[in-house]
């Protein structure tokens, strides 16, 4: 079975989703379930998971006993914020340790700051957490993160919330031929024919959010999205037929056709 192996973990399932910017848990929770996602990432400065006693907490609709959570560090911009974040989402968690950790440079673009993700991700490999970590596309900082000690390296396809689809897709290619973790492409990602893309480069996996949440039917796009990751998976496995410039052969055999003499 082809299955995504992050630090000890293993998953059947390569699409990874986030749990906001939908209307309710109620539709959270459906979505989670039409994507077939079996992990799942938290805003810890911007979701209820019991921090604000009496409201309704993510845990009642999707049960850490059912997914994998993975807590992120959404809205933060130092290594300090994240630092943080990330020890009070294992206390709120009973000791889970895999985490996203994201390090923004500004509230405009949230393009990820690589000095201070960097410096972050240094002191929470030593802290024992599994550190999945968002980044830009850079294959020297990307290599560093899995030197650190990453268990996954997180490149943009563009920027969050964007749905600009997969911009550069060879500097993602150079990540993949030179990283010994799983590869994950994580922002960006639009519609579906975007992911599948992204697998078919050879991606383990994607995150997304906003590109389900903010469809007009949050439910069926992340439907289409379970079935464009593995079928971009499945293609990338079966490897693509070679391009060929102005070299048409066809697609049937050419002797012995009835040629009517």
């Amino acid at each position: 079975m082809d299955t995504l192996h992050i630090a000890s973990r293993t998953f059947s399932s390569r699409l990874l989703v986030g749990t906001g910017k939908y209307k309710d848990f109620q539709q959270t929770r459906e979505a989670i379930d039409a994507s077939g996602a079996q992990i799942v990432t938290v805003a810890i400065r911007r979701t209820n998971i019991g921090q604000n006693a009496g409201e309704p907490s993510l845990l009642d609709f999707l049960p850490p006993e059912e997914f994998t959570y993975l807590p992120n560090t959404a809205g933060c911009y130092s290594a300090e914020e994240a630092i943080r974040t990330l020890r009070l989402a294992r206390e709120l968690l009973d000791g889970h340790n895999l985490v996203k950790l994201e390090v923004l440079g500004d509230p405009n673009t949230l393009y990820p700051n690589v000095v201070e993700t960097v410096k972050a991700a240094e002191i929470l490999v030593k802290d024992g957490f599994d550190v999945m970590v968002y980044t830009s596309d850079d294959p020297i900082i990307a290599k560093q993160l899995e030197e650190i000690g990453c268990c996954a390296v997180m490149p943009l396809a563009s920027l969050i919330g964007s749905g600009m689809g997969i911009l550069n897709p060879w500097n993602l290619q150079i990540i993949i031929e030179n990283a010994k973790v799983p590869v994950l492409v994580d922002a960006g990602v639009g519609t579906a024919s975007d992911a599948a893309i992204a697998m078919e480069l050879g991606c383990a996996g994607i995150l997304m959010n906003t590109a389900i949440a903010g469809a007009q039917n949050p439910v069926l796009m992340a439907s289409a999205m379970k079935k464009a990751v593995e079928a971009g998976r499945e293609a990338y496995l079966a490897g693509r037929m070679a391009k060929k410039l102005y070299s048409a052969s066809p697609s049937s055999p050419t002797s012995g056709l009835i040629t009517g003499k």
